[in-house]
């Protein structure tokens, strides 16, 4: 469902006379429906980049990123659109959203956008919020007003919301409780069991080892670094 292929990628420093950093050569591995695999690395190691990579919003200087049928390298911007919107879902660690717009619809938009009906729609976002520990009266609001830690939850339940066949995952147990973390960990769960192919950074170890089937370490993909 995933597979990168010779996958590099290097930064031209514009102020300091275009110097080029290369930061990532010849990466490559595969993840099929229902795994959910680790990035690892010391920080600075290309965890972040490689997951933008996977995202669209990092060009690749070379080499393939299939998401399903999409090569993410080559695609067309409306192709990476298209693609965000049925089949690859993001939870970043920071939630960006539009000022006034609630909560519940907040949650709901990816649904509504791959066609469920309305009520359904709210339906499924009432219940990831409820599962999640967002109190019911701040449905009504602006998620742009709450603390950091229910805004990282409204993004997990934002992200959870549709059944995107593929996931991208930065941190999503981050600064959680043992009860909210626990709730996360079974959502991800519940996306590996309907086949779901994940791709998530965890520097909580012990939730990396309670859903990753197996890491990779971005580490042997950066240059000069053995």
């Amino acid at each position: 469902m995933i597979s990168v292929e010779n996958v590099s990628k290097s930064f031209t420093l514009h102020n300091q006379d275009a110097a080029v950093i290369s930061v990532m050569e010849g990466a490559g591995f595969f993840v099929g429906p229902g795994e959910c695999v680790g990035l690892i690395g010391a920080s600075g190691a290309g965890k972040s980049t490689l997951m933008r990579m996977l995202y669209g919003n990092y060009l690749a200087a070379s080499g393939h990123i299939r998401i399903g049928a999409v090569d993410v390298a080559s695609a067309e911007p409306r192709e990476i659109l298209a693609l965000r919107k049925n089949s690859l879902g993001y939870v970043s660690q920071f939630l960006r959203v539009v000022p006034r717009v609630s909560t519940l619809d907040v949650v709901a938009e990816p649904l509504l956008v791959t066609g469920s009906d309305f009520a359904s729609a709210r339906e499924r976002a009432k219940a990831l919020l409820a599962r999640l520990n967002i109190p019911e009266r701040l449905w009504s609001l602006s998620p742009t007003t709450f603390s950091g830690g229910e805004q990282q939850r409204v993004n997990i339940a934002r992200g959870f919301a549709y059944d995107y066949p593929a996931l991208l995952l930065d941190e999503p147990t981050a600064s959680l409780d043992a009860q909210n973390r626990g709730a996360v960990l079974a959502l991800i769960r519940e996306a590996k069991q309907r086949g779901a192919a994940i791709v998530g950074i965890f520097h909580d170890e012990a939730a990396r080892a309670a859903v990753c089937d197996r890491e990779i370490d971005v580490t042997q993909f950066t240059p000069g670094v053995s």
